[in-house]
């Protein structure tokens, strides 16, 4: 690999990297995340990330654990809702957006995260998203702690029901390539297994307490030395029925009964009435969702005073009505999930050029006929299956011009902007930086395999 001012910009001692010329290496960034994320070779894409996140780490950009935050809100709620933002495409430039407005607006509790489903159909394991990631951070001057995190790490029914061991093992596995791409902090999502026809609510969530114990036992086995992984626990499966005290007592009386160590769950993902990705109608549009914000408000109190956890978490939030995001914070809900909304967005410029959006939409026409219903309308099948046209076509939406990818992103930053206003995480770095601690793991770098 070779690009320009590289050598001059930095140098390796001893497998540990100095930042000679900081300046040099955000101008540079561009060209190196591009080539790590498209190299061919395994090993030396590998190599890359690697190099790339230990430059990130040397510029003060961090990968964290919310804990230490996350128990301070247990302790005394401090009135704001950390966004957890997933990122399916053009993860670079939007992470860019993301840590330019977060800096120009004090923001230090915001959340990047990645679902094991689109860890899959985006085509971003756990390194390559937290590579690219951290390099948007170095490229925007970024020296804040870093929040990267697995969403819904979780375990499918289907699957489970089919093996348990296989799926089980499967997901321990994810689990350890997250932590060591680190990844500190981690929602595991066993509601899928919550047994309804149990009489007795306990014995309903039985399978969810008991999976979700075993997993954030192995998290615990798995996490560094000086570093208290951030561990998320779900009670609703979304898009089912709401939950409520009876099911949130049950889970966590039993996961504290079940889990063998010391550090338990920081956070509890719950059911409100909405669903991923919103409701789909015939012509495309997405419905409208109430939320049952009183379910949020008793259930965040429940879990915080009786509990010690931060409080609940909304699912499903980002294609709701701007004018509902207040009362996310009014309610005490700790950390609140977005994604679906980001996408349409994109999807529905003005700035995208039609041909690029029909040549997307006609290769999920081709790749994914056969996950169309029968009762689907075209446009219902689009909206439902568009997500997975950022994985397989990266490179294209990656090479767009500026002068189609920079409106586009200004408009994200408008809604970035929103959000964090109304979630009320304006001016959180300084807190932040008190309760999250910052420790550095230094990972061996492969100077054979780069070619510098």
């Amino acid at each position: 690999m070779y690009i320009k001012g590289l050598k001059e910009a930095i140098e390796i001692k001893n497998g540990s990297i100095f930042i000679k010329d900081k300046k040099g290496l955000m101008n540079m960034m561009d060209s190196l995340i591009y080539n790590a994320v498209f190299e061919s070779d395994n090993e030396k894409q590998t190599a890359l990330f690697i190099f790339i996140k230990e430059i990130a780490k040397a510029c003060g950009a961090i990968p964290a654990s919310i804990q230490g935050l996350y128990e301070e809100i247990g302790r005394n709620y401090l009135g704001f809702t950390v966004p957890a933002i997933n990122i399916r495409g053009i993860t670079y430039d939007i992470a860019r957006v993301l840590f330019r407005k977060a800096q120009e607006m004090n923001v230090g509790a915001f959340i990047f995260e990645i679902a094991r489903s689109e860890i899959g159909y985006t085509k971003q394991r756990p390194l390559e998203f937290a590579t690219v990631v951290l390099a948007a951070a170095v490229k925007e001057g970024f020296e804040e702690p870093v929040f990267i995190q697995g969403d819904h790490f979780q375990l499918v029914r289907k699957n489970y029901l089919n093996d348990p061991d296989a799926e089980t093992n499967y997901l321990k596995g994810l689990i350890a390539e997250a932590v060591e791409a680190e990844f500190y902090n981690i929602d595991i999502d066993s509601s899928t297994l919550v047994d309804l026809e149990k009489a007795a609510v306990k014995e309903q969530q039985r399978p969810n307490f008991e999976n979700t114990a075993l997993l954030a036992e192995h998290v615990r086995l798995l996490q560094p030395d000086g570093v208290e992984i951030s561990i998320g626990g779900e009670i609703g499966e979304i898009g089912k029925k709401n939950s409520t005290p009876e099911e949130a007592r049950a889970y966590l009386d039993g996961f504290r009964q079940t889990f063998k160590g010391t550090k338990g769950l920081s956070k509890l993902s719950v059911q409100t009435g909405t669903s991923h990705g919103g409701v789909v109608l015939p012509d495309g549009s997405v419905a409208k969702v109430k939320v049952d914000f009183d379910t949020l408000r008793v259930l965040s109190d429940l879990v915080r005073e009786e509990y010690g956890l931060s409080g609940c978490v909304q699912h499903g939030a980002s294609t709701l009505p701007e004018e509902t995001f207040n009362m996310f914070p009014e309610t005490g809900t700790s950390e609140v999930h977005l994604a679906t909304g980001f996408q349409n967005m994109i999807y529905e410029s003005r700035h995208l050029p039609v041909e690029f959006r029909e040549e997307v939409y006609h290769f999920i026409r081709q790749e994914y006929a056969k996950e169309r219903k029968e009762d689907q309308t075209d446009e219902q099948f689009i909206y439902s299956t568009r997500k997975k046209g950022f994985g397989p076509l990266k490179k294209k939406w990656w090479e767009l011009p500026a002068d189609v990818k920079e409106p586009i992103m200004k408009e994200l930053e408008t809604r970035f902007e929103l959000l964090f206003k109304k979630l009320k995480v304006t001016d959180t770095v300084n807190i932040a930086r008190r309760n999250v601690k910052r420790v550095v793991f230094k990972k061996e770098i492969k100077a054979d395999l780069l070619n510098l």
